[in-house]
């Protein structure tokens, strides 16, 4: 797609590296935006892949449980070099996050009411900017005619009204019901750059263990009594079996950690609050309750097992569905069904983009034009998106005040 596709693999991987840090240090605003950032730098910047090869990594991540913007940049990252890229684009984009998640575990409840301060506001009005982009760059590309246009504002409409995690996933779905009634047949999809991928009996195997360890491992908490695996099997249980991102999988945390005493709710909510505060996804609240759960010298070790155990699921599931998964996206039906789906993933955004990024975001006149400037330096196309988060957070100062 670009000069670096010349690049060798040791190229590709610290470019891997240096894209998913400055993504886990700047991508604020949930996993919404976080699809924003990725669009603005992985698609837009560097040219990794098109606007359709990323559409159908944010369909196939939306289908699955888990954290989507964390699945998104494991698929990224394998995509661009392979498994290990993977493994370093998810430690890269995780470690900001989770470094600031664990030394709060220590105890720095003094920051606890930081989603108060005017520099958390103005990181909402950059992730009303960047989403807004990401949706128009996106909806001329995956809805040029009029029936996936339509298609979009149904799925905006359905999502707006029927507020559930599971629309979401029932939507893209009727998307592709659609796109494979309507358009096949017709002129097939230019065919994508993916890379052929064999290595089925090892994407099989990433299944397997999935489902293996959500049997097996209440299984031996049970049985051992101890509780690293039983704070495991929890973050395991909670990363498994959660749809809709970040903020589903915190009642499900609660109920875990709560009741047995291991966290008390003044803590949770405290932790709850800096997970708002910091870039990356919200799933390295993890961290912070493995800390406080571990309550030692070395409680950053319950964090670093907290964090594994409920990303694990996500990287199994999509590392053994994405091979699959491009073997079947070049197939003519399946690149119709895709049609459809992709201009629903459009209506999904959207409709996250006035729930909650909107509503939260835009407060006043003053917000309005904040928000408004930060889109219009975007779409100069000259303007870093971390410089543009750095001034959003200096204006929500400006305007709020830097909070407690």
């Amino acid at each position: 797609m670009n000069d670096s596709d010349s690049w060798t693999p040791a190229q590709r991987l610290r470019d891997v590296a240096g894209a998913f840090l400055k993504l886990g240090l700047t991508s604020f605003g949930g996993p919404v935006a976080h699809l924003g950032f990725f669009h603005a730098e992985i698609v837009r910047r560097r040219g990794w892949i098109d606007e359709a090869e990323y559409a159908d990594l944010v369909a196939l991540c939306q289908f699955l449980p888990g954290p989507a913007s964390s699945q998104v940049v494991f698929a990224l990252g394998q995509r661009r070099a392979g498994i290990l890229g993977a493994c370093v684009a998810s430690l890269c984009f995780t470690l900001p996050s989770a470094i600031l998640m664990i030394a709060f575990g220590y105890g720095v409840t003094a920051f606890a009411q930081l989603p108060a301060a005017g520099w958390i506001h103005g990181l909402k009005l950059a992730a009303v900017a960047v989403v807004a982009q990401a949706i128009l760059v996106m909806g001329r590309k995956l809805c040029p005619d009029l029936p996936r246009i339509a298609l979009a504002l149904f799925a905006t409409a359905a999502v707006l009204l029927i507020p559930l995690a599971t629309t979401q996933v029932g939507v893209i779905g009727a998307g592709a019901l659609f796109g494979w009634a309507w358009y096949r047949g017709k002129e097939a999809a230019a065919p994508t750059t993916a890379p052929a991928n064999d290595r089925h009996l090892g994407a099989g195997a990433a299944l397997a263990s999935f489902g293996l360890l959500l049997i097996a491992l209440p299984v031996a908490a049970k049985l051992t009594g101890n509780r690293d695996v039983q704070m495991f099997d929890s973050f395991y249980r909670a990363g498994s079996l959660v749809f809709g991102g970040g903020h589903v999988v915190l009642p499900l945390l609660r109920a875990e950690v709560v009741p047995p005493g291991w966290v008390a709710d003044a803590q949770f909510l405290a932790g709850y609050g800096m997970a708002q505060a910091v870039p990356g996804p919200l799933f390295t609240f993890a961290g912070y309750l493995g800390t406080v759960i571990h309550g030692d010298p070395h409680a950053w070790s319950g964090g670093v097992l907290g964090l594994f155990a409920i990303f694990l699921p996500a990287w199994l599931l999509v590392g053994g569905a994405l091979p699959f998964w491009n073997s079947l996206r070049s197939i003519a039906g399946v690149q119709a069904a895709l049609r459809g789906a992709n201009a629903a993933v459009v209506g999904v955004l959207l409709a996250a983009f006035y729930n909650p990024i909107w509503r939260q975001g835009i407060a006043s006149v003053g917000d309005f034009a904040t928000a408004l400037g930060a889109f219009a330096l975007l779409q100069t196309g000259r303007v870093p998106v971390w410089l543009i988060v750095v001034l959003a957070a200096v204006a929500g100062i400006w305007t709020v005040g830097p909070g407690p």
